[in-house]
């Protein structure tokens, strides 16, 4: 999942620190615990990433993978 969010984040062009910034967190490296998966990720901030990467939250934060 984090791999996935760290593709489309670099894909997009957008650095963790302007994520931080876009979602109103106080520091880019509170940004950066969520995405190596150290913090989780409210459901208003999995929002708020769909919004800012254009992607559902469930092509960013879940697999497509069956176990």
């Amino acid at each position: 999942m984090f791999e996935n969010l760290r593709r489309l984040r670099t894909e997009a062009g957008i650095t963790c620190e302007q994520m931080a910034e876009y979602m109103g967190l106080e520091t880019k490296s509170a940004y950066s615990k969520k995405e190596l998966g150290q913090t989780r990720f409210t459901l208003a901030e999995a929002r708020k990433v769909s919004e800012i990467l254009g992607k559902s939250i469930e092509d960013i934060f879940y697999a497509d993978e069956v176990s």
